[in-house]
């Protein structure tokens, strides 16, 4: 079965760990780890203003951006899949459900997982 862990240093990955050392990555903080069957990791991230925004949000930081972009093809290369959500999407309880309750079942049979035992 899937398991969903929140806020996830990747050093607390066991496959990163075991392929890398205790000491793998220690720079990179997921919003979510998405551990699936067959070894399969995928990070769920949700950014808010503050990931691509200096001053409270009012100015756009294309270095902030690019250093975000850099870390995704990190972890791609890493072996782990990244999804990103905006805070807005998320914002609103129904909205999320409704987005939510769509994107994880195709993320599920992307990844061939049944639920089944």
């Amino acid at each position: 079965m899937p398991a969903l862990l929140p806020e996830v240093w990747l050093h607390w990955d066991p496959r990163t760990v075991r392929e890398r050392g205790p000491q793998a990555l220690l720079r990179f903080r997921m919003d979510f780890l998405l551990l699936l069957p067959h070894g399969q990791r995928v990070v769920l991230e949700v950014d808010g203003s503050q990931h691509y925004t200096r001053d409270c949000g009012r100015i756009p930081d294309t270095t902030k951006y690019a250093a975000m972009v850099a870390a995704d093809r990190d972890l791609r290369l890493s072996g782990y899949e990244v999804y990103r959500f905006g805070h807005d999407e998320l914002r609103d309880e129904t909205a999320a459900r409704t987005l939510l309750e769509s994107f994880l079942p195709r993320l599920f049979q992307h990844h061939d997982v049944t639920g089944r035992r």
